[in-house]
């Protein structure tokens, strides 16, 4: 993988810009078909004189009458996106913006000197423009202040940077809900379909018989929808509403979700930068990103998310912070579901930089037990017996094998629970019923201003699985009967009272634990 110093020369297709932006590049595409009358414009007196000759100028001959006049060609283009409102308009021109920058990225210092010489804003006029209602103008105007906060040698400023920053983690945002939405909205579909074929069967007998022939050919018709729709899915997801509505012959509509790798594309390029790192996470953008991941995206937006993730990571602070926010289990959870190579490869390269990267040896050898915990190692094995294209995967599973082994080794019994803990995917391991383990550990949970002791009472106030709320109850339950004070911290901290609550909680087993727990609340002083 790329060092920090390469990322910034990294090939746009190498992230997969034409995939990333496949709506928006179709509706260019048809864009620039179009003819924008600009005479009539200027009749009606709402551009001058000066501005018809070059955006006329420009529209005939780009390139050619860009070298020679960039100056006015800035001018006119900034003018006209101040000065026109009709939609339609306001498209032709950014398209037209954006491909004389695609054509070549030094031409954004052309838009950034007019600005200076003319003390003018130039992020302004796009930065407006994300408040439109129309989806192309928006993500269009995101692209091209991507492409001017990074191709340039002027940094946005603080102010117009937070409030973009945040404007593509609300589009994430919105957009995710949008997909997820449209995915049970499809799973539902489908089942009612099925059950619709099942119900035009012959008589009671179909009904009465669910394993019979018919139904596991309904069944298999299912799952071969389901899977078709899968696929479909993939290649067209960003279909517009309109044309997937349009779809007939019985095959379903596919989910209206156009512009989510649009708005990822654009935090792939910001993130390549390490002031706007900074800025992505004092908006609290790590969040968003794991909260997306963890909600079953498709594949390509898994991919461009953890290539943020990854582009974070070359930061030392950043790599050090990362695993607060559970990036290590949520990615150790794609890993083990994941098909495509790709994503593989960039969470293998994300878990190579938490060990790496980090100048704190001790933060790179509690990723390495996170990872243990996350049970990698047991997808590392599986990888080491697939045959890939890149060299880069198997040199980091070599690599994070290796470093996972040896950590291992190292690893103390209190270690790995305070790695679970941590993670907050507490489970029956053997630590938790060990006595031994808690005559000789119960104290420190009260290091680092009760940091662990903490982390299980906030468990129990928010977590909703039953086996983490019955663990968390044990291990207090623990806690109080081998530390002398126990009780009294608890109290303090106001976990008693949370247990007391599990009480009457609605699974039989985190009951009983809440009662043994409360037992040992009452007997130990």
């Amino acid at each position: 993988m790329a060092d920090v110093k390469d990322l910034m020369n990294l090939p746009d297709d190498n992230i997969d810009m034409i995939a990333a932006t496949s709506v928006l590049q179709q509706q260019a595409a048809d864009i620039r078909t179009k003819t924008i009358n600009w005479a009539s414009y200027m009749q009606s007196q709402m551009i001058s004189q000066e501005d018809y000759n070059a955006i006329s100028a420009l529209d005939t001959a780009k390139a050619a009458y860009l070298q020679k006049n960039s100056t006015q060609a800035v001018k006119t283009l900034l003018n006209l996106l101040s000065h026109v409102s009709k939609d339609q308009t306001i498209q032709y021109i950014l398209v037209m913006i954006d491909d004389l920058l695609q054509e070549e990225r030094s031409r954004v210092d052309f838009f950034h000197d007019y600005a200076k010489q003319h003390k003018e804003c130039v992020w302004g006029p796009f930065l407006n423009l994300l408040n439109r209602q129309d989806g192309f103008i928006v993500n269009m105007s995101s692209r091209i202040l991507a492409k001017l906060a990074c191709w340039g040698h002027e940094l946005m400023p603080k102010s117009d940077l937070n409030f973009y920053l945040q404007f593509l983690k609300d589009q994430l945002t919105v957009n995710a809900k949008a997909y997820i939405k449209d995915q049970a909205t499809l799973a539902r579909r489908v089942q009612t379909i099925v059950v619709h074929q099942h119900g035009h069967g012959h008589g009671k007998d179909q009904q009465s018989t669910k394993n019979n022939t018919n139904y596991s050919l309904n069944m298999a018709q299912q799952q071969q929808h389901l899977h078709q729709q899968q696929i479909a899915g993939e290649r067209y997801r960003e279909m517009p509403t309109e044309q997937a509505n349009a779809l007939v012959d019985g095959r379903l509509p596919i989910p209206a979700n156009e512009y989510i790798q649009s708005v990822a594309r654009c935090l792939q390029m910001m993130l390549r930068i390490d002031e706007y790192r900074f800025a992505f996470v004092s908006v609290d953008g790590i969040s968003t990103l794991i909260s997306i991941l963890s909600s079953r995206v498709n594949f390509q937006v898994q991919y461009q998310l953890v290539f943020c993730l990854w582009v974070l990571t070359f930061n030392p602070l950043l790599a050090t912070k990362m695993n607060k926010f559970s990036v290590i289990p949520i990615l150790a959870d794609i890993l083990s579901d994941c098909a495509k190579e790709k994503v593989t490869r960039i969470i293998l390269a994300v878990f190579r930089n938490l060990i790496e990267k980090p100048t704190d040896l001790q933060v790179a050898k509690e990723h390495c037990i996170a990872m243990v915990q996350c049970k990698v190692l047991k997808q590392l094995s599986i990888l080491e017996q697939r045959r890939f294209d890149d060299e880069d995967i198997s040199a980091d599973v070599e690599f994070l094998t290796e470093k996972l082994q040896n950590s291992v080794q190292d690893l103390s019994s209190f270690d790995e629970y305070a790695t679970e803990l941590r993670s907050a995917r507490l489970e029956w391991s053997p630590v938790h019923k060990s006595a031994k383990f808690w005559r000789e550990n119960a104290h420190r949970l009260n290091e680092k201003n009760y940091e662990l002791l903490r982390i299980l009472v906030h468990l129990l106030e928010t977590s909703k699985d039953h086996i983490i709320l019955s663990v968390a109850c044990f291990d207090i339950g623990e806690y109080v009967r081998h530390y002398p004070r126990g009780k009294h911290v608890l109290e303090q901290l106001g976990g008693k009272q949370i247990v007391m609550q599990l009480l009457a909680h609605d699974d039989p087993n985190v009951r009983y634990e809440a009662l043994l727990a409360v037992q040992k609340l009452m007997v130990h002083n």
